[in-house]
C-alpha cells in the first residue's frame, strides 16, 4: 500500500509539473506573437521617403485633395494602409486607389506600424470651413444631430463632438481638408470605398449638398 501511495504522489507531481510547463509555454507563445513596439524613428524615415510628397513630412499636407495624417489615430492609419492591399483570398482591395495601392505594396507590416505611429505623434495644423453661413449651419446640424427623416445618426456619436474620434475605432476628423472628406463620403456612397459597411450605409443617404456641407463643417472643428 505504501508503495502504491508513493507512485500516486509521483504521478500527481509529474502531472502538476506538466501543467505548469504547458502554461509557461503558452504564455511564451503569446508573447512571441505580440506585435513589436512601433519605431517612430524608422517611421519618420519611411514618411520622408515614401509619403511626404503627398501628405507632407509631418502629415500636414498642403494639397486639399490629400488627407492630413498628423494626429490621426495610429490604429486607424495602420488599418487603412492594409486596406489598400489585396488580402489573401480576396479579389480586390477594400480601398481602391491605384496610387496608394502601389505605395502600400512596398511596405511591410512593421513599416506600416512604424509610419502610422510616427504620423499619429505629429501635431495637426487645422483647416477652416470655407462655405457660406447656410452651408456651415447645415453641416453643423448633420454632424451634431444627424438627419432624422433619413435615419442618419449624428456624426458626433462616433467621431465625438469635437471631431477627435475614438482611438482604434473611429478616425479623427477635426480640421481635415473638406475636399478630401467630401471625396471619401462620395466614395462610400458610390460603393468605391468598401472598408466600412457603417459609413457606406450612412453615405448612401446623403445628397451632394449634405456631403459638401458636413465636410466643410468638419474642416472647422476644433
Amino acid at each position: 500500500m505504501k508503495v502504491l501511495m508513493k507512485i500516486l504522489a509521483i504521478l500527481r507531481s509529474c502531472s502538476l509539473f506538466a501543467g505548469v510547463a504547458a502554461l509557461t509555454l503558452s504564455a511564451q507563445a503569446s508573447e512571441s506573437k505580440a506585435p513589436a513596439k512601433a519605431d517612430t524613428v524608422k517611421g519618420q524615415q519611411i514618411a520622408a521617403q515614401v509619403c511626404a510628397a503627398c501628405h507632407g513630412a509631418d502629415g500636414n499636407t498642403g494639397t486639399p485633395a490629400y488627407p492630413k495624417l498628423a494626429g490621426q489615430h495610429a490604429a486607424y492609419l495602420e488599418k487603412q494602409l492594409h486596406n489598400f492591399k489585396v488580402q489573401p483570398n480576396a479579389k480586390e482591395a477594400e480601398r481602391a486607389n491605384a496610387v496608394m495601392a502601389g505605395f502600400a505594396a512596398t511596405l511591410s507590416a512593421d513599416d506600416i506600424r512604424n509610419v502610422a505611429a510616427y504620423y499619429a505623434e505629429q501635431k495637426p495644423k487645422l483647416a477652416a470651413a470655407k462655405g457660406d453661413k447656410t452651408s456651415v449651419e447645415l453641416g453643423q446640424k448633420i454632424y451634431r444631430a444627424g438627419i432624422r427623416d433619413k435615419g442618419i445618426a449624428a456624426c458626433a456619436g462616433c467621431h465625438s463632438p469635437n471631431g477627435a474620434g475614438i482611438p482604434a475605432q473611429y478616425p479623427r476628423l477635426a480640421g481635415q481638408n473638406s475636399e478630401y472628406t467630401a471625396a471619401q463620403l462620395t466614395a462610400f456612397r458610390d460603393g468605391l470605398r468598401k472598408n466600412s459597411a457603417q459609413m457606406s450605409a450612412i453615405a448612401k443617404k446623403l445628397s451632394k449638398q449634405e456631403i459638401d456641407a458636413v465636410a466643410d463643417y468638419i474642416a472647422g472643428l476644433r
